[in-house]
């Protein structure tokens, strides 16, 4: 039986740049394993983020599943609270509640200092026991990402308000940021409120004496309702795994009916466990026909505006994971291999672009389209282009 083999470096695409002689990190990095792909398959382009929708990482990844987002896609908070084993009723709206730094009127940082997520389930849980209620939960995810459940919000039309995702809006004035719609004022107060509760906890003083930034207040944004979709071995005839740090991963790995697989170290930043997360997914072969890893340093990087950081991440993917998948397929001939990431993270832009990203594929039955390495500009002469990015794994598995 063919395994099929699936590599997301989040975030790898990007733009030329000035300081790398007009180069992207993709081309300036060392990628022999995927520069190895791209001579011995095929290299092509794909639109992961269809036409007026936002350039998100779990619209982008939804695609790469082989699920078209404007039929499927229904937020970023239920399928975070699907990997929380939170049971949403179909009147429920989910957030994202993210742990970010403000000062003043100005939003810091995103992630509170990508705050380790034990001092982070205790300032949750502390959000919980001040503002929950029968109707509004906080519940603790991983670093800086959390969620918050309002139980029938979607009488109150939450799930349709305008919010802004904070690594967009780094540096920015808050107030012209907040969420905009019917009933937002709810929102609203939380995330104040959650200021003045939060500014005085004992965890936020640890982290100003030790000059880290503090967890200070919410950010909520990526709401939605309850997800219906079909199962991944219902329409794509596979067993698989999926294997990620980020609970919208592995959320929607859980609601698509694929085995969720925790690696200890898995971090979602740049010490993440790259070697372990490919050891588990090539395990995890012995049983399944398919896996989808997905590592999330090199778009943290890009949101971090830090260039070498983001040139590391990639050529630590290349060796320690599309490597490590390479040896696997030398020994066990009847594959098929892909790597791309799901949208570009430009350095210079600190956020999330929509254009169609490079993939690559090799292994069984793959033509050879005589291209050189894995990059932008190198794609662009490609014939192969996936203007819908859901058909991407239909002629994957095909």
């Amino acid at each position: 039986m063919t395994k099929y083999i699936v590599l997301v470096g989040d975030g790898m695409a990007d733009y030329p740049i000035e300081e790398l002689g007009m180069r992207t990190p993709l081309e300036a990095a060392r990628t022999l394993n995927m520069d190895f792909i791209v001579k011995n398959g095929s290299l092509g382009l794909v639109k992961t983020i269809p036409d007026k929708m936002i350039p998100a990482s779990d619209v982008a990844n939804l695609s790469i599943l082989g699920f078209d987002p404007k039929k499927y896609y229904s937020g970023r908070g239920p399928l975070e609270a699907a990997n929380l084993g939170i049971e949403l009723e179909d009147d429920d709206v989910a957030f994202r509640c993210n742990l970010v730094t403000v000062s003043g009127d100005t939003l810091l940082d995103y992630s509170a200092g990508h705050i380790k997520s034990t001092e982070a389930e205790k300032l949750i849980k502390f959000l919980d026991q001040k503002l929950g209620t029968n109707k509004i939960r906080f519940f603790a995810g991983t670093s800086y990402r959390h969620l918050l459940l309002v139980k029938r919000g979607a009488e109150l039309k939450l799930q349709n308000l305008k919010c802004r995702a904070p690594h967009d809006i780094s540096g920015q004035n808050i107030n012209k940021n907040l969420p905009k719609g019917d009933n937002a004022d709810l929102i609203i107060k939380l995330m104040r409120d959650s200021r003045e509760i939060l500014e005085n906890h004992e965890i936020n003083h640890v982290r100003l004496d030790l000059k880290e930034n503090p967890a200070n207040m919410i950010w909520l944004w990526g709401q939605g309702r309850k997800p219906s979709m079909p199962k991944f071995s219902e329409k794509f005839g596979l067993t698989g795994s999926v294997i990620s740090a980020v609970d919208l991963i592995k959320g929607l790995g859980r609601i698509l009916g694929l085995k969720v697989i925790d690696v200890p170290g898995a971090t979602g930043y740049y010490d993440t466990d790259y070697e372990g997360k490919a050891r588990a997914a090539v395990k995890s072969l012995e049983k399944n026909d398919f896996v989808f890893v997905h590592l999330e340093a090199p778009d943290e990087a890009g949101h971090n505006g830090d260039l070498r950081e983001k040139i590391t991440a990639i050529e630590r993917f290349d060796q320690l994971v599309v490597g490590q998948f390479l040896e696997y397929c030398r020994k066990n001939p009847d594959f098929r291999i892909m790597v791309l990431p799901d949208h570009a993270t430009p350095v210079s832009l600190k956020t999330h672009t929509a254009e169609a990203v490079p993939f690559a594929m090799y292994g069984r039955d793959i033509p050879v389209n005589n291209l050189l390495n894995f990059s932008e500009k190198e794609a662009q002469k490609s014939d192969l282009y996936f203007e819908k990015g859901y058909q991407l794994m239909e002629y994957f598995t095909a």
